[in-house]
């Protein structure tokens, strides 16, 4: 009996242990969404991760996603930041769609962050270009061809959407008038770019999760930093003149053995956090 209740009270202490060792996760929602959505994929981080606290911020929800990401980032850097704060021994950033731009913002002009793992759950992290649902619905006038007309000017630049659209097309325009996405990405020089490239090299895991059978990410391979050519053919991240320059960092962190690339096939959109075998196969591994 003696030894039972040992056993127990040995495990009972495992099991406390391992709880406590579990860093904090912070979830960045997308465009439209709001805490409410990911109450499946905290459920999960919970169920496999015991006693880990697991905050989705409730921030510039609904159509307040449709905010401009800098000023996005002004927000979540200051909520995020203090969570930091009160996590000694770092955090994990889960970024979903255009949330993960907002993470990419978020980390290139916070002071200091202590992320361990940054997965971008299905994120345009090259940008968008196609007709979707979501832009249909917005821009009924304004689709694929005609977006740059109101993305690439002032007002446009007002719109998150307009933030990372990329029209293959009208590169020129692009780079001359996009204030957020061609900065972060390192298309076009700036003063602050190599102490973003320092601040993005600093976590310690980067995870890229996306698939063909998206249906909004346009194309789906910008979720692995890839992106249309001007015949709109697809050039793969490693092709890529930012990778191949190691301009925020991308190639410094796949030569390290510190990104990892999870395609999945058969998932829609808004289904990735729903879905638990997604989480199992791409996602607990980097929640240590």
């Amino acid at each position: 009996m003696t030894e039972m209740i040992l056993h127990l009270v040995f495990l009972s202490i495992a099991l406390l242990d391992a709880a406590v060792g579990y860093r904090p996760v912070i979830i960045i929602h997308g465009l439209f969404d709001g805490p409410k959505q990911f109450t499946n994929l905290a459920s999960f981080i919970s169920q496999t991760h015991p006693g880990t606290n697991v905050t989705t911020v409730d921030l510039y929800d609904d159509m307040a996603s449709l905010k401009p990401l800098w000023d996005q980032v002004k927000g979540f850097k200051a909520a995020v930041g203090q969570m930091m704060e009160n996590a000694t021994d770092g955090v994990h950033l889960i970024c979903f769609s255009q949330g993960g731009l907002v993470c990419r913002g978020v980390l290139a002009t916070i002071p200091k962050h202590n992320v361990h793992s940054l997965i971008f759950l299905s994120s345009p992290l090259a940008g968008q270009y196609g007709d979707t649902s979501y832009f249909k619905y917005f821009f009924p006038k304004y689709i694929k061809t005609k977006i740059y007309h109101l993305c690439y000017t002032l007002f446009g630049q007002k719109i998150s959407i307009c933030n990372f659209w990329n029209d293959p097309h009208q590169r020129e325009r692009y780079l001359k008038t996009n204030n957020y996405l061609a900065l972060l990405n390192g298309e076009r020089e700036h003063p602050n770019l190599t102490q973003w490239r320092k601040r993005f090299v600093s976590i310690k895991k980067l995870v890229l999760i996306g698939g063909p059978d998206d249906g909004v990410i346009t194309p789906w391979q910008s979720s692995f930093y890839g992106f249309y050519d001007s015949n709109e053919t697809v050039v793969e991240m490693k092709a890529e003149d930012w990778y191949l320059k190691d301009a925020f960092g991308l190639k410094t962190l796949d030569s390290r053995g510190d990104l990892v690339q999870c395609m999945f096939s058969g998932v829609h959109h808004t289904s990735w956090h729903l879905n638990y075998t997604v989480y199992k196969d791409c996602i607990e591994e980097w929640l240590t």
